[in-house]
């Protein structure tokens, strides 16, 4: 399935007159309040986010998993998938695989596959968080951090596989998230099982290349419900540091508490030097793994606040890694996608539009009020003119949603691939 640059054209031209004169009006206006609307539109262009090869299917809860048809059944198809969301929105350039959900059969016909698709791949993910077929040691009550030195050994050795299949396909990063914990009081040694964690990891971070750098996840419950071993951003901002100078955090949105101040962590990782990416997801409760932007857009402006501040501001932080983390339970999986996509961009696109001299000069001044109609002023700034431009020059669609559904595209997956494709995964 692919998405000829022609049939992108003939969508617009229903929207172009509509887009234009929209456009327009923002730039005017923007420009007006000293904007430049031309490196707005530059940085949004060059903005890529990577798809989780696991997210191109239907997700499910721990109750049931409903599919969503057509779902890609194969690595190659789930490239032409991405493809499709590239290809519509100009913001999907990278997919990040999980081993060993996808294991490329042909490393050459894979990587050609996602050149031809100006895909490339981002960080690689390790699963030491269930069992596979024929594993010889169990998960169960643990991988990196496990008691038992044989389970943490061939634990330590996947994700030291997970780095070889990741250099094959040209990928640059490591990411590592565990369920190790406990679900019971005196059930692990609190600090046992954190030291084994960390000489794990560190074995782990010996056989990193030297281009290479380590994304360490966290997550405060779930499936243990009462300690996880890496339960906060200090925790692995510490297993980080112990590792090396390339070992850093990953922020999972959903990863967190509720009512935690993310942004707040943002900064200080940034401020340290060692935030190393994102999981964009959405919540309400818990890790829900909803649509990006659906539930908090108020508060992913504000991370993104912190992240443009931060890219300007802190030059020793690494380039940080870019990618969604969601579960489609009820949606088409790619309309899921695109929209989490645009909402990423809506978020970035505000941010930029903040008047950074004004709020640091409103900050000295202890203007309370003028530092909050600052912000809410960007925030309150319907860009999506500005997103569709970025998407139109590069020769996306205006209106990826509409494409895809005008263009018939889940239908012609189901035709090519049968109502009962599965996609591996959980």
């Amino acid at each position: 399935m692919r998405i000829e640059k022609k049939q992108i054209e003939e969508v617009n031209k229903r929207d172009l007159k509509s887009h234009q004169d929209h456009y327009n009006f923002l730039g005017a206006q923007l420009t007006n309040q000293g904007h430049e609307v031309d490196e707005v539109v530059k940085k949004l262009s060059q903005f890529q986010v990577a798809i989780p090869s696991w997210a191109l299917g239907a997700g499910g809860t721990r109750f049931a998993r409903f599919s969503y048809y057509g779902e890609p059944s194969t690595l190659g198809q789930k490239l032409e998938d991405v493809g499709v969301l590239h290809a519509l929105t100009k913001t999907a350039g990278a997919v990040s695989l999980h081993i060993p959900w996808d294991v490329p059969e042909d490393y050459k016909a894979i990587s050609e596959l996602a050149s031809s698709l100006d895909i490339t791949f981002d960080a690689v993910n390790s699963n030491t968080f269930q069992d596979q077929l024929n594993q010889k040691e169990s998960y169960k009550y643990g991988s990196l951090g496990d008691r038992s030195s044989v389970v943490r050994e061939q634990a330590t050795a996947h994700n030291i596989d997970v780095i070889n299949i990741g250099k094959k396909l040209g990928s640059k990063a490591l990411t590592v998230w565990l369920a190790d914990g406990a679900s019971f009081p005196g059930q692990n040694n609190f600090q046992e099982s954190l030291g084994n964690t960390e000489s794990s990891l560190k074995k782990i971070y010996a056989s990193l290349p030297q281009d290479w750098k380590m994304l360490i996840e966290y997550k405060p419950y779930e499936p243990n419900f009462y300690s996880t071993i890496i339960q906060d951003w200090g925790t692995s901002f510490m297993l980080a540091n112990a590792c090396g100078e390339r070992a850093t955090t990953l922020v999972d949105l959903g990863h967190h508490l509720p009512n935690t101040n993310i942004e707040q962590i943002v900064a200080t990782l940034m401020y340290k030097g060692k935030l190393g990416g994102f999981h964009f997801n959405d919540s309400k409760y818990g890790d829900d793994d909803l649509t990006v932007g659906s539930i908090k857009p108020y508060a992913l402006f504000l991370i993104f606040n912190e992240l443009v501040y931060g890219m300007e501001n802190n030059p020793k932080n690494p380039e940080l890694s870019w990618m969604i983390d969601a579960s489609h339970n009820l949606k088409d999986p790619l309309e899921d996608l695109i929209q989490s996509l645009d909402a990423i961009q809506e978020a970035y696109a505000k941010a930029l539009l903040i008047d950074q001299k004004m709020l640091k000069e409103a900050q000295k001044d202890n203007d309370v009020t003028l530092c909050q109609e600052i912000l809410q002023r960007a925030y309150r700034t319907d860009v999506r003119p500005l997103i569709a431009e970025a998407r139109l020059i590069q020769g996306g669609a205006i209106n990826p949603i509409k494409a895809y559904r005008n263009l018939g595209i889940r239908q012609n997956l189901i035709n090519e691939r049968g109502a009962n494709s599965k996609a591996s995964g959980l």
